[in-house]
């Protein structure tokens, strides 16, 4: 499955709760399992006013019905191509 990259602008992101976090993960976790195994959540970054999520996913369509249902913002999607770390310069 394709993998991409999320950008949600959330203000004041970085200064959620661990309790607001887990109620955000909650909340996507609910609406993924709605969805069935087309779509999976691999992991999310929280920044100062950003949260970056990592998804696999048949299309990008799938990711914007993910967040509509779960009413978060997918203010930028972004197709992975390659994958690069400190072992690519080998």
């Amino acid at each position: 499955m394709p993998k991409y990259v999320i950008e949600r602008e959330i203000p004041g992101a970085g200064a959620l709760s661990a309790a607001e976090l887990q109620g955000i993960s909650q909340k996507s976790c609910g609406v993924l399992s709605n969805m069935g195994p087309q779509i999976q959540w691999v992991q999310s970054y929280v920044t100062g006013d950003k949260i970056y999520c990592v998804y696999r996913a048949q299309s990008e369509e799938a990711i914007r019905k993910h967040a509509e249902a779960g009413g978060f913002p997918a203010n930028r999607i972004s197709r992975v191509t390659s994958v690069i770390d400190p072992t690519s310069a080998r």
